[in-house]
């Protein structure tokens, strides 16, 4: 994939399709320690113990529409490239965690893309989901909880049109914000 987000997108909806009401994306660029770190974790079903073993390798797959699983492939294989890490944890039940590292500065990084229009796919495909989107820059942090979003909204649906595009533009105007912070500290 050409863009870190991607990974992000499908991992999360990997999620949602094992039933999650809860993903949790962490984005953690630790320029200072020249690493991103990027962790995904959902309430959904877990996988399976006989599946988890093989669950990296791109093909042996869930899927009844092709038969390649490449999502956790790639990302490791992405990871691993960049001297970074890759795990995944999984409890049947209760949900799954992957989890990845890169070398910020590694040549062979992709870049991170834009995770603001990739957060906004996931809340306007999902409305019923909550998502925790944390986002950090060296010391700076910003997170959005569509939990708290909604309790506030009441009635009004987090996809009205108006409500879109505001969030949207906090989730780009605070990452520009902790984005220059980062730069100025």
């Amino acid at each position: 994939m050409r863009e870190i987000a991607l990974h992000i997108l499908d991992i999360a909806e990997n999620g949602i399709a094992a039933g999650a009401d809860t993903i949790s994306i962490l984005v953690n660029e630790a320029r200072k320690d020249n690493l991103l770190k990027l962790e995904i974790k959902d309430n959904g079903r877990g996988i399976p113990s006989n599946i988890f073993k093989n669950v990296t390798d791109p093909f042996s797959t869930t899927r009844t529409t092709r038969r390649v699983g490449m999502g956790l492939s790639l990302l490791k294989a992405a990871a691993l490239r960049c001297d970074g890490s890759f795990d995944i944890e999984s409890e049947p039940g209760k949900g799954t965690k992957v989890s990845a590292g890169f070398r910020f500065d590694h040549i062979d990084r992709a870049p991170l893309g834009n995770m603001a229009d990739s957060v906004m796919v996931l809340i306007a495909g999902h409305p019923d989901i909550d998502f925790i989107y944390t986002h950090i820059i060296d010391e700076n942090d910003f997170v959005l909880d569509t939990s708290e979003i909604k309790k506030e909204l009441e009635d009004i649906p987090i996809t009205d049109s108006s409500i879109m595009l505001h969030l949207s533009e906090l989730i780009k105007n605070a990452l520009k914000d902790i984005e220059l912070k980062g730069k100025m500290s």
